[in-house]
């Protein structure tokens, strides 16, 4: 029996938005004294739908967002140079974000009698304790990245250990499991190696499928958590599926959370070649991790033949294993 989800949906959205929708986007301008064609930049940047001019699609909440939005450009905390690249990271980040949360609550809405309302008594009672966990969890984040940035001066380029590590046979494993054993499969991968890399003193930079992307500030780490997570994945007996990985370690450009540059290209490119369960390193990790006078190494180093990769014609590579005691 199908079951009229319009007054449900509006109230879910009143409850998110804070407000009914009243406003047009015009009508949002003006009220936040912010020219249309900013606004609509903004909007775009942020990955909302497109609305025309006489879709009333915003509330109270938008005014007050697109005031302090044009207050942060005034305050020159978003500069023109950075204002695109953040406001896109934002809603990329948070509608992914979104999509997963709300997926955890329709899982639970649609196991009731009444889904809609159960929906709407959902939004009501769990987003408010989401929000302000959400808001915890950012603050621990800032004072994080803050002491960083306080250690390692204002620069935008530091010394960093990169390491990628990447699910072996992904696609062929992928084709025999369900969506539920798939979904269940990477969660265990990158709960785990995350648990691993935040233990070490590292982190995850972003999670791209069968693929994390980490860093830490000294080689040796990376290395660590490169070599825990092989062993666990050549295990028989660990879940943990099998793995390979690559670490660099050089000058990094930090940039909106992310890390660019020619360390993160080799830590890539090492991976792509590495065989299943090894570790390879390049000349910057490997003499990083065989400082001089160093004579009680935790790693042993392989050289391996200079191979051939996209952008670097003879590539060097080391194999890294844990040294005998």
């Amino acid at each position: 029996m199908s079951q009229d989800l319009g007054l449900p949906v509006r109230a879910v959205e009143e409850t998110l938005l804070g407000a009914e929708r009243t406003l047009t986007r015009t009508q949002v301008a003006d009220r936040a004294g912010v020219p249309l064609e900013l606004a609509e930049q903004l909007w775009q940047q942020l990955g909302f739908p497109h609305a025309a001019d006489d879709d009333v699609a915003f509330s109270e909440a938008d005014v007050v967002a697109l005031g302090l939005t044009h207050d942060l450009l005034g305050f020159g905390v978003l500069t023109p140079d950075s204002q695109a690249a953040l406001v896109r990271t934002w809603g990329r980040s948070f509608a992914r974000l979104a999509e997963w949360q709300v997926g955890l609550i329709a899982r639970l809405a649609v196991e009731d009698a009444d889904p809609a309302t159960r929906l709407t008594e959902l939004t009501d009672t769990v987003l408010p304790d989401v929000e302000r966990l959400q808001a915890y969890v950012w603050r621990r984040h800032l004072a994080g990245a803050a002491a960083r940035l306080l250690e390692g001066g204002t620069g935008t380029t530091a010394p960093t250990a990169v390491g990628f590590v990447d699910i072996v046979g992904y696609t062929a494993q992928s084709r025999d499991l369900t969506d539920r054993e798939l979904v269940d499969w990477v969660e265990l991968f990158e709960s785990h190696l995350t648990s691993s890399v935040v233990e070490t003193g590292g982190r995850v930079i972003k999670t791209i499928g069968d693929e994390v992307l980490f860093a830490t500030d000294d080689a040796a780490a990376a290395v660590e958590i490169a070599l825990t997570a092989t062993e666990r994945g050549a295990d028989p007996e660990d879940p943990f599926p099998p793995v390979r990985a690559g670490v660099a370690y050089g000058e990094v450009v930090g940039r909106l959370g992310d890390v660019l540059g020619p360390t993160v290209n080799l830590a890539s490119r090492l991976t792509s070649v590495a065989r299943p369960g090894t570790v390879l390193v390049e000349r910057g990790a490997h003499d990083a991790l065989l400082a001089p006078g160093d004579d009680d190494a935790a790693v042993v180093l392989r050289r391996l033949p200079r191979t051939s990769v996209r952008g670097y014609s003879r590539l060097e590579a080391w194999a890294a294993r844990r040294a005998p005691h």
